[in-house]
């Protein structure tokens, strides 16, 4: 039997993510395609930038909550209750996205204020005594820190708000890969006790993020090519479902399944998980600009090609592969030559995208995506059996 804080907390031996944490994830599919919707319409570098900060601080949110549910229990009712508020809280960051740097700042700015400052608190005060709960403390200072330039950006407008907001999520995100230093209670670097990380816990919850993150060019797709079927609307969209289908395959090679035996493994675990999160965000980023670029495709496949549209459908594939590279260091702590020359034939192409269809340009990370998949199939055919050696 277990009591006081420690029935709270998450059983060794049931590392398995629960429905409660998939029905959590429901929400980013609003708010993914909410932001993939947003930067379609502000496809400049200023909207480019708003999408990013308000991806992080999503982001942020969905890493914390995983951590949460890592640490404790959720099967136990009074988690799950705060699993849900935290579900409610991201809900409304979702539905102010839109408007998020116009009239919904302040909506934005409370809801995550209040969703990250108050799940935290709530875990520190039900594991009080507990030494799991110093990790939840070092998560709350931080929150609270960057609290000030988020509500403070919700007061002002226009540049102010993004310099601010900008400003907040970067105090969060350093905070993070510095090992959430907290006065008193030092870094959390090699601190297993407080934080004692189920590696296939966190290598499931990043594979089902990821996975939801595919559905949004599937969505995309399927929804702009409803609205006219015609010949080449069709081909655009199997060229979009390519490009998605080849994503999921370079995520998986190896690396993707591979990830819980490298947190496992790691000298350090928190920080081989940190490093693994960052780039499962770059990933996930790309993945938006891949939604915008299918969307694009799609509905003008044989149109004039604008400059911004070669920066998602070229640089959309391009970012997911840097994000992949990432990842890739992580687990083995190399990265693929492929992968790097995937990023430079994509950079190196989109001056020449201007002088070609959509359809066209869409056909190009196809081509480039492939070619890597095949470099992955013959490595897998030469070193049939790897293991993972992460950097930490």
């Amino acid at each position: 039997m277990r009591s006081g804080a420690a029935e709270l907390l998450r059983r060794p031996e049931e590392p398995r993510a629960t429905f409660l944490e998939l029905f959590f994830d429901l929400v980013f599919v609003l708010a993914l395609a909410l932001l993939s919707l947003g930067l379609l319409r502000d496809l400049v570098w200023g909207g480019a930038l708003q999408t990013l900060v308000l991806l992080l601080a999503l982001w942020l949110v969905w890493v914390h909550t995983s951590g949460f549910t890592d640490r404790l229990d959720s099967q136990q009712p009074r988690i799950q209750l705060l699993v849900l508020a935290t579900m409610l809280g991201t809900l409304l960051m979702a539905a102010a996205v839109p408007e998020a740097f116009g009239e919904q700042g302040m909506l934005f700015a409370v809801a995550y204020v209040a969703t990250q400052v108050g799940r935290h608190a709530a875990a520190v005060l039900l594991l009080r005594g507990h030494e799991a709960a110093t990790a939840f403390a070092r998560s709350l200072f931080w929150a609270v820190v960057s609290a000030v330039p988020w509500i403070a950006g919700a007061l002002v407008h226009d540049t102010a708000r993004e310099v601010l907001w900008a400003l907040a999520v970067a105090v969060e995100y350093v905070a993070l890969a510095l090992g959430l230093p907290t006065p008193r209670l030092g870094r959390a670097y090699m601190r297993m006790a407080e934080y004692a990380i189920s590696s296939e816990h966190h290598a499931e919850r990043n594979r089902q993020l990821f996975i939801i993150a595919l559905g949004e060019p599937i969505l995309v797709t399927g929804l702009t090519l409803s609205r006219s079927i015609e010949p080449d609307r069709i081909a655009a969209a199997v060229v979009a479902f390519v490009t998605t289908g080849l994503l999921w395959r370079i995520y998986i090679h190896r690396a993707g399944s591979l990830l819980a035996d490298t947190i496992a493994a790691a000298s350090d675990s928190f920080r081989a998980l940190i490093w693994s999160l960052y780039a499962h965000l770059v990933m996930v980023a790309g993945i938006v600009a891949v939604a915008v670029g299918a969307e694009l495709v799609v509905e003008h496949p044989l149109g004039h090609t604008q400059p911004a549209w070669i920066i998602v459908i070229l640089g959309g594939p391009a970012l997911f592969l840097a994000g992949r590279a990432m990842f890739e260091y992580a687990v083995f702590a190399r990265v693929s030559l492929f992968r790097v020359i995937g990023v430079l034939l994509l950079a190196a192409i989109s001056p020449a995208a201007i002088l070609l269809p959509p359809l066209v340009v869409a056909i190009v990370p196809v081509v480039v995506l492939a070619g890597v998949t095949v470099n992955d199939a013959n490595r897998v055919r030469k070193y049939p059996s790897v293991v993972p050696s992460p950097p930490y």
